[in-house]
């Protein structure tokens, strides 16, 4: 897709990766609608780029802020592209994560996409071309200790993906998926940091990755797995779980001293 003069939908426009995107996506002359929850940072977006973009401040957890994005969207009189890029992850064991912990990951990871998608089809099915391109994680392919429920939404987000796409397969609307591994942004604990530079875990910059989504969207890649291994042992947990399971065993001693100290961290 060519993004000079196209309308894009940006969830998640107030965190690491989503900034970076909206910054990169306005460079290449879109016109953006950015959706976050930090009001501040998007209205410093805002003044950076006043021609280009335009924000909602929406809490895409809850069903009102759903109905505004979509809202916002009619009013700006459609889009050509929505990149959902909001996200949430909670580091620690299950038993160590509440029930709200829980709860607001699936909300945020996996309900709002799919009520969102549902509320913006009929826009995207005016356009000629459409793309909508689901930020996922190298743990929608890998299921990792420390983050389960994490893991669970972003599995779920991917099956909706490659649902959709083929749902719409004969339609005008494109459906991508794009698995970023870790990246270096504040949605990730001081204890995650610390338990990926132990376990030898690389962490790319967020405009590495606002630039693959970017490029993405020019290419309409289906589906993109960023970095390795991590790409490699996404392909591997498909064919041979058993060797990912035996090679993260090797790891979960690590990864429970690292959720300990978060937990007493935050009991502190």
């Amino acid at each position: 897709m060519e993004l000079n003069g196209t309308r894009v939908l940006v969830t998640g426009a107030s965190g690491g990766i989503g900034q970076a995107l909206v910054e990169q996506l306005c460079a290449a002359g879109a016109q953006v609608l950015a959706v976050g929850r930090d009001a501040d940072r998007l209205a410093d977006a805002q003044e950076r780029f006043p021609q280009a973009l335009r924000r909602v401040v929406a809490d895409l957890a809850t069903i009102a802020g759903v109905d505004a994005v979509a809202a916002a969207a009619r009013e700006l009189g459609g889009v050509d592209c929505v990149v959902q890029a909001a996200g949430l992850n909670r580091f620690g064991l299950v038993e160590q994560q509440d029930d709200d912990a829980i709860a607001t990951q699936v909300a945020l990871n996996l309900v709002a996409p799919m009520l969102l998608t549902r509320r913006l089809l009929p826009l995207l099915r005016e356009r000629p071309r459409a793309l909508l391109l689901f930020v996922g994680s190298t743990f929608g392919a890998i299921g990792y200790p420390g983050f389960a429920p994490y893991s669970a939404t972003k599995f779920g987000l991917r099956g909706f993906a490659e649902a959709l796409r083929r749902e719409l397969a004969d339609g005008p609307v494109r459906v991508l998926y794009l698995a970023p591994r870790a990246t270096r942004t504040a949605m990730n604990a001081s204890a995650v940091v610390a338990m990926n530079r132990a376990l030898g875990v690389a962490m790319d910059p967020p405009q590495q990755v606002a630039a693959a989504i970017v490029q993405a969207l020019r290419d309409e890649s289906p589906e993109r797995h960023l970095g390795w291994p991590e790409k490699f042992f996404a392909r591997l947990n498909r064919l041979l779980p058993r060797v990912v399971d035996r090679a993260l065993r090797g790891q979960l001693a690590t990864i429970r001293r690292f959720a300990h100290s978060e937990s007493e961290e935050i009991r502190s």
